[in-house]
């Protein structure tokens, strides 16, 4: 026995520490200017977000930046609040809190930037702060697998071949 708890987990079934927790980092080639991009990710969220697969109240919801908070609306008329925005600054970046489907009690953190390059915009998403999960690494293989098809239905809404 290595461990004086038999409940706590051997030491080599942990990834190590510095892999575990690393930003979820993806980034995107969109065409047109850096406020075109802006604006088609933040105005309208709601026509490129994959509500049947990333969602609360599933299909038929949508999503919008509103004032400083991003929410998702049922049809019915309910609400959820997936973040909010602490710094704006169009049209070359957000930071906000993120917690879709959760609460702000726990929330990670969520900077999209957005940098003109040949060929367009660079979207460059940085999703960090697993560390108050409940399951740190549940929450960020989720969104490993996540982004990358959010990201690929904003590239296709804003005229990019998206995978």
């Amino acid at each position: 026995m290595n461990n004086l708890f038999s409940h706590a987990p051997l030491d080599d079934d942990l990834p190590p520490a510095s892999e575990a927790l690393e930003p979820v980092v993806n980034t995107v080639v969109v065409p047109g200017a850096v406020s075109q991009a802006f604006i088609g990710f933040t105005e309208h969220t709601h026509l490129w977000w994959p509500m049947d697969t990333i969602s609360v109240f599933g299909v038929g919801s949508y999503v919008e930046f509103e004032e400083n908070l991003i929410l998702e609306t049922a049809d019915d008329g309910r609400t959820s609040i997936w973040g909010s925005i602490d710094d704006w600054q169009p049209p070359l970046s957000f930071h906000a809190s993120w917690h879709p489907d959760s609460t702000a009690a726990w929330s990670t953190e969520l900077r999209v930037a957005f940098k003109a390059v040949d060929g367009g915009t660079e979207v460059r998403l940085v999703h960090s702060g697993w560390e108050g999960s409940d399951d740190p690494l549940q929450a960020r293989r989720k969104w490993i697998g996540a982004w990358p098809q959010v990201l690929g239905r904003f590239v296709r809404f804003m005229g990019g071949a998206g995978d």
